[in-house]
């Protein structure tokens, strides 16, 4: 299958918000390429371990990259993302702010990842891709690898690694626990390497369920201990009632704000009396839209964080 590779080209400053732009407008597999180092206060503070080569200086510019299958009429949707950019550079600097286009295979386009995957920690666990060797001095973490695919979740964006630093705080051995939009699978399969005794994950795309169990496999875990849908948990009452009332311990949604919110309601409802839910995917902004959906749904708010510019929302079910 071909693809067509629209890249915009951007400044590193409005990366954050060009990338949750795309995402309003329902486009995900998102590809980012710049040469940001990662920053001195993550090093130092342990929270991200940068082990990749030395990028090149810095020059304030970025490439953001999104895909769509040869033969989509693309006309209205880059309609959408000009008029979603002139919008952004009314308040900060996009560059040129300009969209090329070109063909890639989709073998290519998967390849293309391991020029920017590497390994890295978060916390206590070691997330690797599967063609790299594993790092002696990380062999007493938790080690998670990981081949993205086309699911593109290498747990490497700021989201994930706020959902997975949550899950080592609160998620206990023999928890039960519900991935909503589980992507590669990185979120699930961290939570059964970190004693959880069985995960649900729900994602509107096909591949990211094949994406998952392949992981798992990968990761020499028990296909038994994962039960993985396709459809949307706001909508899909069927999907509801699979998935189940007040039976999970930890419900985890590492996706866009404007979905997490109206879902919000039909996580607290599979959500058991004391249970626990982390919302990553939240771009600041948007914060207190998510904070009210949160607390509307009768969760009451623990915790909140930030990395970036995005955020993350902890909240337990009385």
């Amino acid at each position: 299958m071909n693809w067509t590779r629209f890249t915009i080209h951007t400044t590193t400053e409005a990366e954050d918000l060009v990338c949750a732009m795309l995402q309003d407008l329902g486009i995900s597999g998102i590809e980012i390429v710049d040469s940001l180092p990662v920053e001195d206060g993550d090093r130092q503070g342990g929270v991200f371990e940068e082990l990749q080569p030395d990028l090149p200086q810095d020059d304030g510019t970025s490439r953001i990259c999104f895909y769509v299958e040869e033969g989509t009429d693309t006309g209205e949707l880059l309609e959408s993302v000009r008029l979603g950019l002139d919008d952004l550079r009314a308040f900060t600097d996009i560059g040129e702010g300009t969209i090329t286009s070109d063909e890639t295979r989709e073998e290519d386009w998967i390849n293309n990842w391991k020029q920017y995957f590497s390994s890295f920690t978060v916390g206590n666990l070691y997330i690797k891709p599967t063609w790299e060797e594993t790092e002696e001095i990380h062999r007493d973490k938790l080690m998670i690898e990981i081949d993205p695919g086309v699911s593109f979740g290498t747990g490497k964006h700021e989201t994930t690694q706020l959902c997975l630093l949550q899950m080592q705080k609160y998620l206990k051995k023999g928890d039960l626990l519900l991935d909503v939009g589980c992507g590669s699978g990185i979120l699930s399969i961290s939570a059964l390497k970190m004693g959880a005794a069985h995960v649900t994950g729900t994602d509107i795309d096909p591949d990211c369920i094949g994406s998952t169990r392949e992981n798992m496999e990968t990761n020499r875990l028990d296909l038994s201990l994962g039960d993985f849908y396709v459809g949307n948990l706001t909508t899909d009452r069927d999907l509801q009632e699979t998935v189940g009332r007040e039976r999970y311990d930890v419900v985890v949604a590492n996706i866009l704000a404007d979905i997490i919110i109206p879902m919000a309601t039909a996580i607290a409802a599979a959500m058991k009396p004391g249970a626990v839910f982390i919302a990553s995917g939240i771009i600041d902004f948007k914060t207190p839209e998510v904070r009210r959906a949160i607390k509307s749904a009768g969760l009451r708010i623990l915790e909140e964080n930030t990395m970036g510019e995005w955020a993350s929302i902890t909240a337990e079910k009385e």
